[in-house]
């Protein structure tokens, strides 16, 4: 990761905008997209100086086009806007992510680590013992 990249990451993951959840360096398609929140269906890629070439552009188009089809927004920002000016990128992103996710189911939690089942409540479960044909 750039130190643009870095300084963003650190920023999402300490802060985590209106909630939601975005992950990383993320597999999509043959592509890695820098930031991805599915919940809002967002993609954040962060532009260093070799996206400043004509050819680099082209791909960034296909890219993008490619990410759009999937159903996904890209924002994209320069490492330099993101060092000079965190607070306005990290605005823009929430309103995207805000704006993507009305409408949207909210996204299932993953269970933590050696988490199972924290449901405490069991008076709603009926355990029957199938050898002598009861139930506690």
């Amino acid at each position: 990761m750039t130190r643009a990249e870095t300084l963003l990451w650190r920023y999402l993951k300490a802060n985590r905008i209106d909630g939601v959840g975005i992950r990383r360096q993320t597999p999509i398609g043959n592509y890695i997209a820098d930031f991805v929140c599915f919940s809002s269906k967002l993609i954040i890629e962060l532009d260093g100086e070799s996206h400043d070439f004509e050819e680099r552009q082209k791909a960034d188009q296909r890219r993008d086009a490619f990410f759009a089809a999937e159903g996904f927004q890209v924002l994209r920002f320069t490492n330099e806007q993101v060092m000079s000016n965190l607070e306005g990128v990290v605005e823009a992103i929430r309103q995207a992510a805000s704006a993507g996710a009305r409408g949207s189911p909210p996204s299932l939690t993953l269970p933590h680590k050696g988490g199972g089942n924290t449901n405490t409540d069991q008076s709603n479960s009926v355990i029957t013992d199938k050898s002598r044909g009861t139930q506690p």
